[in-house]
């Protein structure tokens, strides 16, 4: 049966803690493993405007040997003239795997059910799994673990960076607290795998609406956006909702002392966090970028393996 990676928790604690190590090798070493030498090649869709993953996806093709077909839906047949099914059934018989950015998790579900190439959320509505393996890796960079540590989402948890620092946090053994207003707090089905998750791997999830109660004692502490691609025209009530959850220096004087602060990027200073955070010396912002790079060549790499 082929191995895709939907979602952070189609990955075992276990095999989440392989990829880390291995993005870590990879990182030292970064040509020791070609997987894709041939050149094999690998579909990587964006139906959303990026920076980030067009680049690490692109560069780490590259890097284990492979060649990057990059498609933009907006000049491709994906969705309009063609079905994903459709499209699937072409692209398995013509590359080794497909990474995808898109909207819907259904879609991303829909082109897994049909292909026998690993398929690789680059970033839905509902999860951003990658994102969280470069976190996951740049913590334990940080702090040599991840387990018994603990990570503080501050800002929009209604989103997919909520949803995927808590059932990835908790796959890594760390404790996870999420801090949002009403009418922005977690699915309650994504906090319940979370705790499900964290009972079995010795964390505990909690969820609040006070930050400064969220971040007691926390090792890391992260943010996302307010303001996501398609949600411009809330801007001004979401500014107004988010009063008191940005992350400053006082915020950040309440956790650990030994606390880092990660943002997934684009930023917006003076918003969901304060230039003096993000470009404080407890910032890894710039080096979870370039962590993307890293986790996901271990990603592709273990795909290939499964196979």
């Amino acid at each position: 049966m082929t191995r895709h990676f939907l979602k952070d928790d189609d990955l075992t604690p276990l095999e989440q803690e392989a990829i880390l190590e291995r993005a870590i090798k990879l990182k030292s070493d970064r040509y020791s493993e070609r997987p894709f030498e041939g050149p094999q090649t690998v579909a990587v869709i964006f139906d959303k405007t990026s920076t980030r993953t067009r680049v690490s996806f692109a560069v780490g093709i590259a890097d284990l040997g492979g060649v990057p077909l990059i498609l933009d839906t907006a000049v491709s047949q994906l969705g309009k003239k063609e079905s994903v099914a459709d499209t699937a059934k072409v692209l398995e018989r013509q590359v080794s795997q497909i990474v995808w950015r898109t909207y819907a998790q259904s879609g991303l579900e829909e082109m897994a059910a049909n292909s026998s190439v690993p398929v690789i959320n680059a970033l839905s509505d509902s999860w951003h799994p990658c994102q969280l393996l470069a976190d996951l890796m740049t913590i334990r960079e940080q702090f040599g673990k991840t387990k018994g540590l603990k990570l503080a989402y501050v800002g929009d948890a209604a989103n997919n960076m909520a949803n995927s620092y808590l059932v990835a946090c908790a796959l890594a053994g760390m404790s996870v607290s999420v801090a949002a207003p009403e009418g922005y707090l977690p699915d309650e089905s994504v906090v319940a795998r979370a705790r499900e998750i964290a009972a079995m791997m010795g964390g505990v999830v909690e969820v609040t609406t006070d930050p400064r109660e969220a971040v007691l004692g926390a090792n890391v502490i992260a943010t996302d956006t307010w303001i996501s691609m398609g949600m411009e025209e809330e801007a001004e009530r979401r500014k107004a909702d988010f009063a008191g959850f940005s992350v400053d220096q006082k915020l950040m004087d309440l956790a650990s002392p030994d606390a880092v602060f990660l943002h997934c990027l684009p930023a917006y200073r003076g918003f969901e966090v304060s230039a003096e955070v993000i470009d404080g010396p407890r910032s890894l912002v710039w080096q979870e970028a370039e962590n993307r790079l890293h986790a996901q060549k271990a990603l592709m790499a273990w795909l290939a393996e499964q196979n």
